[in-house]
């Protein structure tokens, strides 16, 4: 069975005919070569493979590609080339906040949603927005650390 998806993706326009149900992060990776979406569990527990699909943090591992249809989906690539991710993404190393990098992607997608929603989000408010994103490495300290620094205070994150 193959059908046709039409969807934005990291500001362009995207068609993609095949599989209805392949998952979002096998197109992502496989057809549009964009592997900077990784894969940790598969079954959607550890949020490496996060996305933005309409401004919102989803799991592209159980997304199937046709609901995202006629949507957005912005992945790490779409960050990165947009430029908000960069003061991000050098804050996390400074911080600590970055090791062995299989998780990274899905934080940075995660605390930019966070950031968009809430510029000076709470410790708390951080921490809850990466309940869904699995590190092994960093025990999460350098994170905080990493979004405190960025929105100015420790009183924040």
């Amino acid at each position: 069975m193959s059908e046709r998806s039409t969807f934005r993706l990291n500001g362009r326009e995207v068609v993609y005919e095949g599989d209805p149900l392949a998952r979002l992060l096998d197109v992502l990776r496989e057809a549009q070569g964009l592997t900077g979406t990784k894969e940790g569990c598969g079954e959607g527990e550890c949020g490496s493979c996060s996305v933005l699909l309409e401004g919102a943090v989803v799991c592209s591992c159980l997304v199937p590609v046709l609901q995202v249809d006629g949507r957005e989906v912005l992945t790490i690539e779409g960050l990165a080339s947009d430029g908000a991710h960069g003061a991000l993404g050098e804050v996390l190393v400074r911080e600590g906040g970055v090791q062995c990098g299989a998780c990274t992607p899905g934080v940075v997608v995660t605390l930019r949603a966070l950031l968009e929603r809430d510029p000076a989000p709470s410790r708390a408010a951080v921490r809850e927005a990466l309940a869904g994103n699995l590190c092994r490495c960093t025990g999460y300290e350098g994170i905080l650390r990493a979004v405190a620094a960025l929105v100015g205070g420790e009183e924040s994150a």
